[in-house]
Formats: C-alpha cells, sequence, structure tokens
C-alpha cells in the first residue's frame, strides 16, 4: 500500500498556512479569477509567492484551481494567467473545461494537470481519456462508489484524487445551475449562492403569491439540502482501493476549520500506516470533527446511493460544539504568557481550550488578561484585536483556541 497525500483547502494565505502546519500534504487554492470559489479570500500573485515559500519550507505542494467552465473572455484572458501560474512555479493546476486544459497542455506543459471533480469522471473510460491526454491525475466525482474507485484503479495509471470530507453538492459533481437561475450567480463559474440550502414554499397557479408549506412536521422540510461527507471510518478502504490523494472540501470555511479537520486526517492516516493490522478509528477522531462547523455527515455514494439518508429535510443549520476564540501569535516562555489574535470575544476567569498541530487540546481557565497596550481587562471584545493572557502549557505561533458552546 502507498500512502496517500492528505489534499486541504487554503481560502486564503492564513489557512493555508494552518492547513500545512496542521498536516497537509498538499493545498489547494485559487488566484482572483478562474477558480469555483469567487467569495473565498483567494490569492494575489505575491500571497501565492507567499503560501508556496511556506508550504516549500514545510515539504507540502501547492495546486491552483482553474476549474471554471470557461467562455470566450476567460479564454482570451488565460494565457498570461497561465504564464505567471509558471514562473511563481505551482506544483499542479485543477482543470474541468476542455478548452482551459488543451490551453494549459499548450502555454504551460510542464505543469501537471488533474482533472477537476467538476469534469464528472465516474467511469475508467473517462480515466482512460484523460490519461491518454496527458492528465497527471483525476479528481472522482463525488457520486462514484468504492467498488467503481477499485476497478477504475485497476485500468488505469493515474493519480486518483477522492474528497473524503466537507459539504456535498446537491447537482452531479457540482454541475449546478439553480443558483444561476435564480439569483444570476453561476455555480459553475465559482459563484454559487447555495440555493440548495434555502427553506422552499409551493405557489399554487390558481392562488398567486400564497405560499403553501412544504413540510414533513412543523418544522419545515429543505428538500434539496444534503448532508456533508465525512469518511474517516472508511480511511484503510480507500487506501486499499488505490487512492492517491484525500481531499477537504472548505476553502470557504474558516482557519479552525481548515486546522481541525486536517489534524484528525493526519493523525488518522498516519496511526492506520503505522499499524495497519490493528488500526481502529479513534473515537476522539469523530468527537474532533463534531466541533467544528458542519452539517450531519454522512458517507456520501461511497457504499452505493445514499437515498434519504444523504439528505437533511428538518434545517440547513451548521452545527458545532466547540466556537472558535483565537489565533496564538507570540508566546513568552518566561513568563508563560501568550499573545493571542481573537476570532471571538472571551472573559476573564473563561474556560477554554488550546491545541496545535501535535499538541492535544488542553483545557485552562482565563486569567491575567490585558489588552495589547498591557492593561489588565475584563474581558477581550474586538475581533482581531491582540490581547495577552498567562498560558498553562507551552505554545507556539498558530496554536488555537476554542471555547465550548453551551446549549
Amino acid at each position: 500500500m502507498k500512502k496517500p497525500e492528505i489534499l486541504a483547502p487554503a481560502g486564503d494565505l492564513e489557512k493555508l498556512k494552518m492547513a500545512v502546519l496542521y498536516g497537509a500534504d498538499a493545498v489547494y487554492l485559487a488566484g482572483k479569477h478562474f477558480g469555483m470559489r469567487a467569495f473565498a479570500g483567494n490569492f494575489t500573485e505575491e500571497e501565492m509567492l507567499e503560501g508556496l515559500a511556506f508550504a516549500r519550507r514545510h515539504g507540502a505542494k501547492v495546486y491552483v484551481t482553474l476549474n471554471i467552465f470557461a467562455n470566450n473572455d476567460d479564454i482570451r484572458q488565460l494565457p498570461v494567467y497561465l504564464q505567471s501560474l509558471a514562473r511563481i512555479g505551482v506544483d499542479a493546476l485543477i482543470i474541468a473545461d476542455p478548452g482551459v486544459f488543451s490551453l494549459a497542455s499548450e502555454i504551460v506543459p510542464e505543469i501537471p494537470i488533474h482533472i477537476s471533480t467538476q469534469a464528472n469522471t465516474t467511469n475508467w473510460r473517462s480515466a482512460c481519456f484523460w490519461q491518454e491526454n496527458g492528465a497527471k491525475r483525476v479528481v472522482l466525482a463525488r457520486e462514484v462508489t468504492l467498488a467503481e474507485i477499485a476497478e477504475i484503479r485497476s485500468r488505469t495509471e493515474l493519480e486518483l484524487e477522492v474528497f473524503v470530507h466537507g459539504a456535498m453538492c446537491w447537482a452531479y459533481s457540482g454541475r449546478c445551475y439553480l443558483s444561476h437561475h435564480l439569483t444570476g450567480r453561476s455555480g459553475n463559474r465559482g459563484e454559487c449562492a447555495q440555493a440548495c440550502r434555502w427553506k422552499y414554499s409551493l405557489v399554487e397557479e390558481k392562488h398567486p403569491g400564497k405560499y403553501m408549506p412544504v413540510f414533513e412536521d412543523d418544522r419545515g422540510t429543505y428538500i434539496l439540502n444534503a448532508r456533508d461527507l465525512c469518511l474517516l471510518t472508511y480511511l484503510p478502504d480507500l487506501v486499499k482501493a488505490g487512492v492517491n490523494s484525500l481531499k477537504i472540501e472548505g476553502r470557504m470555511k474558516s482557519a479552525y476549520y481548515a486546522a481541525t479537520v486536517t489534524r484528525v486526517y493526519r493523525q488518522a492516516l498516519d496511526a492506520f500506516f503505522a499499524d495497519p493490522h490493528n488500526f481502529i478509528v479513534n473515537q476522539k477522531w469523530h468527537e474532533e470533527l463534531h466541533k467544528v462547523s458542519h452539517r450531519p455527515y454522512s458517507s456520501g455514494f461511497l457504499l452505493g446511493n445514499p437515498g434519504k439518508e444523504g439528505h437533511d429535510f428538518s434545517s440547513t443549520q451548521q452545527l458545532a460544539s466547540h466556537e472558535f476564540i483565537g489565533v496564538v501569535r507570540a508566546y513568552d516562555r518566561q513568563k508563560e504568557r501568550a499573545v493571542v489574535e481573537m476570532r471571538n470575544r472571551f472573559a476573564e476567569n473563561e474556560c477554554l481550550s488550546v491545541f496545535g498541530p501535535t499538541t492535544e487540546p488542553h483545557e485552562f481557565k482565563v486569567s491575567n488578561l490585558r489588552s495589547a497596550s498591557g492593561e489588565p481587562i475584563k474581558e477581550a471584545i474586538r475581533v482581531q484585536e491582540h490581547v495577552s493572557l498567562d498560558m498553562p502549557i507551552p505554545v507556539t505561533e498558530y496554536f488555537l483556541l476554542r471555547r465550548e458552546i453551551k446549549v
């Protein structure tokens, strides 16, 4: 068995650093154009250079998404952008559109191409087609089962990438026009309004303006709301099926999400390869995945069509047992104090937990809380403000603070 890479989302530079530090072998990101997450922070050329240098120092790769379905104007603008990516030295391009694939193969043949999940590769003949045309990897459609993955592996030498965690699109491999029709924001150009998460009502032809609820009970029904994917339990099966890359969805999620989820899959994969014959999924990993924002989890299509079990008809609300409080920016070992950049308000004597890339969560009570100027304060209230506090364990930059959400 060959150990697959863990591929994590990098919606901006901070998320890239978090993903790499918390265990990603590679990250995927977009520039300011041509990617499928137009409303993520995304990267300027300067940020991409900084991110690439950071990843290189930690032995990680950087893949850039060019997976929109391009129109003629995009094709005219792409050559300059492709040349800039070659100059920067990115590790691969993620492409769905055959025209963009052809253009990239012609202009920057030195950059490997990964075929995006948007290309809907669901069978071995499609995989062989992309292999024959020079692709290095194919990101398989989310609708592919474990048995189909194994057969595709047996019939192609292409690298296979599979989504293992994150949001599931209601439409076929993300090729959705609902958002475009309802809002003018095309999901196929990175501008999805997530119209599938909305709560819908019926209007009868002879009663215009009279909205009738669609419901199974008094909570209503979210008829298009897919559950989130979580394949943590099936990591050994995916490895044995010959998957080369385990992909985490979530460029629009927080840095806390990127770090926590990446850390869990890193620990699980390493534990499996350390002792594959006695591997057991640790319950604490599942608990960690419930501490980040998510919808109810499902195994998606891995074992077959999930039917109603793949959807949540009652609510589109995100779940999480904990909330992100802040990021450690500095630590004074002599004074045992940390400087924290806030992401949520917190107060003196409040119970928080802190954890790092290889440090297990440690609970502590906030004490000696001070402002950036050193004045004692009872509560830290301004997001992104720097405050300091006593820290009971040694920490470094990019350790994370969180708090249990009290119901």
